[in-house]
């Protein structure tokens, strides 16, 4: 295995029931990257996310994280996650700060910490002003941000984020992709989804394209649209729609 890579896929395949959601994927991840997910709906983008994060497991493969195998180290793995699921998992009567210091302690940030930390991140978000607020009273794009502060809260090596750019507010949307890059920049490795292709585009160094749980192609945004003859990543995607 290459000491560069964080993230190892050999041979992943998937089920759910008679469907088959993900079949032999295979790629790496190395540190520093930015890898983007793509797809038609039903693509797989989401069960492969699952299985990074250690939310699901493979029928069949391999997937090293550190190095370590996941289905033998699953906790020692989730140490160094940080996970963005597609719905927000927050509690509405409390307030940001009260969300994110109960997510400190699931994360065991020392406490003595953990007041700066929230700060740090409610910062990086554009919610400190928010903080003494419910989130019963926040916006989709808030409710969107505040779950990625609480994934950033124990520093993880490795932040996965499935469609964090869904359905929320232009503001939102700029801050997201300009954490993205800040994080890049710190040397943190980033896996995303989204359907927000142009985003994706431009934020990846190496993008995954995934169609039926077939992985299509692999590689830097320039060198998929080479092979594929395409201008742009959007039309790559709707003529997989269109397929």
């Amino acid at each position: 295995m290459d000491s560069n890579c964080l993230i190892t896929v050999r041979d992943v395949s998937k089920n759910y029931k008679r469907r088959k959601a993900l079949n032999n994927i295979s790629f790496d991840v190395k540190k520093g990257e930015v890898l983007g997910i793509i797809g038609p709906n039903g693509a797989g983008k989401t069960t492969m996310i699952s299985l990074l994060a250690t939310i699901n497991k493979p029928e069949s493969g391999k997937i090293h994280i550190f190095g370590e195998d996941i289905l033998k180290n699953p906790e020692k793995v989730r140490a160094s996650l940080g996970y963005v699921p597609q719905e927000t998992a927050l509690y509405p009567m409390l307030t940001a700060y009260e969300n994110l210091d109960f997510w400190g302690g699931i994360y065991g940030v020392d406490n003595k910490l953990k007041k700066e930390k929230i700060n740090k991140v409610l910062q990086l978000l554009r919610l400190e002003d928010r903080k003494n607020d419910k989130v019963r009273t926040f916006s989709g794009g808030m409710k969107k941000r505040l779950n990625i502060a609480a994934s950033l809260l124990h520093d993880p090596d490795i932040l996965i984020m499935d469609e964090p750019t869904a359905g929320v507010d232009i503001l939102s949307r700029a801050t997201i992709t300009e954490l993205v890059l800040d994080l890049k920049n710190s040397g943190r490795t980033i896996i995303i989804t989204s359907h927000h292709i142009d985003d994706l585009e431009h934020l990846c160094d190496k993008i995954l394209v995934l169609r039926e749980g077939s992985l299509l192609y692999s590689g830097s945004a320039a060198d998929i649209l080479k092979a594929t003859g395409n201008d742009n990543l959007e039309q790559l995607m709707l003529k997989l729609e269109e397929a």
